[in-house]
């Protein structure tokens, strides 16, 4: 089977971007993570499928999977790139397109300096959404939790807010970014028992009120270089605790992007999407 692809990012959060409206593609969970394979394939975070919707009113639908083969229900840069895939290979001539995802339809906008607007939705605080098996202890009402984990310096105690954006994410406040233990923490987090469908992991350091700087360890594919839903739903919940203002600019290893959110609004989201080339992989 031979399949043409386009490379594309979002602040070096990379996507293989695949057009299922004019190729037969059904790929199998062991193709997408040979695809996805940095070493003997094309290497992603994510492979994004772009497909027909039926349904009225909406331009679009794409499935997004993740490096291991999962299929997850958001991906914010990923959301980013896709309008501008489907612009570029003239798939539609519209600024706005209205998109169906796994978790539902949202909302993408280019602007004349090729930057990508997308309205996110409202972010949802209920961690059964996520979902999250919250201890007695726990109160949902201020969106701050605890576990204790085994970490290599023995028990530790983790305090996060919880959040989703069409995808699950809880987040940290740590004081210095640079030597925080994101790779340990993410990673016994991501996967931990309390959190079924696994999470994404954020780390955030908070610079000013319209500032933070932010890692995020990702379900199914460990940290990224960006991470779009992550910084969401870290100033989500960032305001959610009032320690932020209702606009702020995210310092990501390998970018910024621009977040804007009021409590009980939509939350919009602002960043590029780049293409890196096109090409050609027979499976």
């Amino acid at each position: 089977m031979l399949i043409n692809f386009t490379k594309m990012h979002g602040l070096g959060n990379d996507f293989v971007m695949i057009d299922a409206i004019s190729q037969n593609i059904n790929l199998s969970t062991e193709q997408i993570r040979f695809i996805a394979d940095r070493h003997f394939g094309v290497g992603c975070d994510q492979l994004l499928l772009v497909e027909a919707s039926i349904k009225e009113g909406i331009d679009f639908k794409y499935r997004i999977f993740n490096a291991d083969g999962g299929e997850v229900e958001q991906c914010g840069n990923g959301a980013r790139c896709f309008v501008r895939f489907v612009q570029e290979k003239k798939l539609t001539t519209k600024k706005t397109i209205r998109v169906e995802t796994y978790s539902g339809v949202i909302t993408l906008t280019t602007n004349e300096q090729g930057l990508v607007t997308v309205d996110m939705g409202k972010p949802v605080f209920n961690v059964n959404q996520l979902p999250f098996l919250a201890s007695s202890d726990d109160s949902e009402q201020d969106n701050r939790y605890t576990l204790t984990l085994n970490t290599e310096n023995g028990q530790e105690t983790i305090e996060f807010s919880a959040v989703s954006m069409g995808n699950p994410h809880i987040t940290i406040k740590v004081d210095n970014l640079d030597n925080y233990p994101v790779e340990q923490i993410g990673k016994i987090l991501e996967s931990h028992p309390s959190f079924p469908k696994r999470v994404n992991v954020g780390f955030m350091q908070i610079i000013n009120k319209h500032q933070i700087r932010l890692r995020v360890y990702e379900r199914g594919t460990g940290e990224t270089l960006a991470c779009g839903t992550g910084a969401c739903a870290a100033v989500a919940n960032a305001i959610s605790q009032h320690w932020l203002a209702s606009q702020v600019d995210v310092k990501l290893p390998a970018g910024n992007l621009h977040i804007q959110w009021q409590a009980g609004q939509t939350l919009m989201m602002t960043g590029p999407a780049n293409f890196v080339y096109e090409g050609q992989i027979i499976l």
